[in-house]
């Protein structure tokens, strides 16, 4: 268990977390907030840290570049435990915090993709997916989440910052991405949700 507290956070900042990644042999791509304001081209809000997203078929890569650092994974959610060197780790455990060796505070945290073979799924609905390679792409020249599947993973939680990233986001959204998301979300919440109504 980490001395540090939960709370503690000196995050990198966008640029340096690109600079961490950017050469690495393995793909990654940024989500969250960040995301959102890299599709959006300007900021709309502060931002508490940097979301970095790897898929879980690559996570020693992720481990292995990231030598260093002092790395925990969150399990089960909600705990922290050292993350040690080689250990797989399995469906369930999908959040990673670290910082480096020396700091005193939190740094960095990654999260986990759900993948099998060539596609992605989500781990809170497996029927929702597609092709691995379509789960991300570029904003800004840096590497993004698709922003509809952001939206996607917002609409279930719905914090006051989610609903300003969205409201933000739908008047640039395209057919295709507003037909993608809309479809998802009726899925999730057959007896409708908030945010079916602003596509109209």
């Amino acid at each position: 268990m980490p001395q540090i507290p939960f709370d503690d956070w000196s995050p990198l900042t966008l640029e340096q977390t690109v600079a961490l990644f950017e050469d690495a042999p393995f793909t990654w791509f940024i989500a969250g907030g960040y995301a959102v304001e890299l599709f959006l081209g300007h900021s709309i809000r502060d931002h508490s840290d940097v979301d970095v997203v790897v898929f879980r078929d690559e996570q020693l890569a992720a481990q292995s570049w990231m030598r260093g650092w002092q790395l925990y994974a969150a399990d089960p959610p909600g705990t922290l435990r050292p993350w040690l060197r080689d250990e797989f780790l399995p469906f369930g455990v999908h959040d990673i915090w670290g910082h480096r060796e020396g700091k005193q505070h939190w740094e960095m945290q990654f999260m986990l993709a759900e993948c099998e073979g060539e596609r992605w799924f989500a781990r809170f609905d497996d029927g929702i997916g597609g092709l691995r390679d379509d789960l991300f792409t570029t904003y800004g020249g840096v590497p993004c989440i698709r922003i509809e599947v952001q939206l996607l993973y917002k609409c279930r939680r719905r914090r006051p910052k989610d609903e300003l990233d969205f409201v933000a986001c739908l008047p640039l959204l395209s057919s295709d991405q507003r037909q993608w998301l809309t479809s998802r979300i009726r899925r999730l919440f057959p007896d409708g949700h908030p945010w079916l109504g602003l596509f109209e």
